[in-house]
């Protein structure tokens, strides 16, 4: 399988799109903020206890206070608790491989017996702020590398159910037994697998050094504060997601490229010549014919092969998807095997949509009905098979007898299809156009502005597939005629996302004018 990662970098966000085989299957947009990502550790103030949810509300400095339950502060929060109020009277502490472990707390105990209102709390993002819902909290820190997780109050050495040779197992295992000091614990990720001694080292001191540092933080910052921020989600992805089918990793922006070449020659040194930087005219997305993708693949509508097709609806409890065979049913005899093969089909499809959309919760899918048990067994261990590649954890129940499959996704982060959505720039959400046969003329309004009272002789203007063809037609164009009258130089390019009657005008370092 080829698989790409194709980058654009805006001025307020980086969307990051992730290809196999030419097809998008995963989209998703980082904020340029930057702020209370998943795996940010923050110094926290507990701003109410809620007894009846077994549950507290922390002020970690996000508009909306988070949430953290009983069960999520983890086994050895006494432990942390008692290290978190020494580290904050900024006395000396001895080294955190020399303090002494509390016992593990039970999974009965209730919050109030843990913390109280007003006193800091080191915590982890578990989940993102989602629509009203504040960041969603853990005490049970980890920090995340290349080949491990480190985990900080244990000494357990967990190795992914992946690496079955047991050979391998038993090297990795003697690897960070060599290493890891007193009161860290980790879990080894299938990427070590193969990788040398060095490596596996490197990454586990680079991430002590990390905790060391998130300690001391918490010796100079007053709470609420941000201790500890994971990598970017680009980076992220390249060091989940790069092994040797990776062919490419595309970005359009340079400081990006830079950050990119050099974490990839840290982890992967033979992946360096991948990372390109893309200096085309046209926008990176459309060059890979990835904006097309994000328009007909966020709709309601999903089409299929042959006339069959998905209906997506998300409600406030739940993910609703529909499958239709058109006209497919017109046209087979055998009712049983059109409906068995649109169902294998629709479930490729909702699989790469669950990962595209980045749906989460609950899924309800209503199949067409089909009367055999052979074939319903079929369509379910084919969704288990397609979604076994999927990262988030996921639990996939049998067909019912009404035809229904229930799938539960985990969300920690916003939906992607909510962020794609966006008032239309034509009519400005009102649902009216106006008249546009000047609107030519409002573009060469500005341009007389920018060359006669600014003195600009070099433009740039960025404009829909329709704008664009329009100015461009003719032998003498209107862009043609403008620079004439103007006596500039006019550069025209096409943008897909743009919206139908959207422009912009750029100078030629790139500045936005217009």
């Amino acid at each position: 399988m080829n698989r790409e990662l194709i980058i654009n970098v805006s001025s307020s966000e980086t969307t990051i799109a992730l290809v196999e085989d030419k097809q998008l299957v995963e989209l998703n947009k980082e904020g340029n903020k930057g702020g209370f990502a998943v795996g940010d550790i923050y110094l926290g103030r507990v701003r109410k206890i809620m007894p009846g949810l077994n549950a507290a509300f922390v002020n970690i400095g996000h508009e909306k206070d988070a949430f953290v339950h009983y069960l999520d502060l983890g086994p050895h929060f006494t432990t942390l608790h008692r290290l978190v109020a020494h580290l904050s009277t900024k006395k000396k502490y001895p080294r955190f491989s020399s303090i002494k472990l509390d016992q593990p707390i039970g999974k009965s105990g209730k919050i109030t017996e843990m913390i109280s209102a007003g006193q800091p709390i080191l915590v982890q993002v578990a989940k993102e702020a989602i629509s009203t819902k504040g960041p969603r909290l853990t005490s049970d820190i980890s920090l995340a590398g290349r080949n491990v997780v480190l985990i900080p109050f244990t000494n357990k050495i967990s190795i992914s159910q992946k690496i079955r040779s047991n050979e391998e197992r038993k090297r990795l295992k003697a690897i960070v037994d060599k290493v890891l000091p007193k009161n860290y614990g980790v879990i080894i990720r299938t990427a070590a697998m193969g990788n040398n001694d060095a490596d596996i080292e490197q990454d586990i001191r680079s991430l002590i050094k990390r905790w060391e540092q998130t300690l001391d933080g918490i010796k100079t910052k007053p709470a609420p504060a941000l201790l500890t921020s994971e990598m970017s989600r680009t980076n992220t992805i390249i060091r989940d997601s790069l092994n040797g089918s990776f062919s490419t990793i595309c970005v359009d922006n340079k400081a990006l490229y830079d950050e990119i070449v050099d974490y990839v020659r840290v982890i992967a040194p033979e992946k360096e010549r991948i990372v390109k930087l893309y200096k085309g005219d046209r926008p990176i997305f459309d060059n890979f014919d990835i904006s097309r993708q994000i328009k007909s693949l966020f709709a309601k509508y999903v089409s299929l092969k042959r006339g069959s097709y998905l209906i997506i609806e998300h409600t406030e409890a739940m993910h609703v998807i529909d499958v239709n065979s058109g006209n497919r049913a017109k046209v087979a005899d055998d009712q049983e095997s059109t409906a068995l093969d649109v169902n294998l089909s629709a479930a490729a499809e909702i699989a790469r949509q669950l990962r595209l959309r980045d749906m989460g919760g609950i899924v309800i899918v209503d199949f067409i009905d089909m009367h055999k048990a052979e074939n319903r067994q079929k369509l379910y261990e084919k969704m288990q098979q397609l979604m076994a590649t999927d990262k988030a954890k996921h639990t996939i129940l049998p067909l019912t007898k009404f035809g229904l499959m229930q799938i539960t996704r985990q969300r920690v982060r916003p939906e992607a299809i909510s962020e794609a959505k966006e008032v239309c720039p034509t009519c400005g959400g009102s649902g009216k156009i106006s008249p546009s046969i000047l609107y030519d003329k409002q573009i060469e309004n500005q341009i007389a502005y920018y060359t006669e009272e600014k003195g600009i002789r070099w433009l740039k203007i960025v404009a829909s597939p329709m704008i664009a063809a329009y100015l461009r037609r003719g032998f003498w164009s209107i862009r043609a005629k403008w620079q004439i009258k103007y006596g500039c130089r006019i550069r025209l390019c096409e943008d897909q996302s743009l919206g139908m009657l959207e422009t912009k005008i750029l100078d030629k370092k790139g500045r936005t004018l217009m």
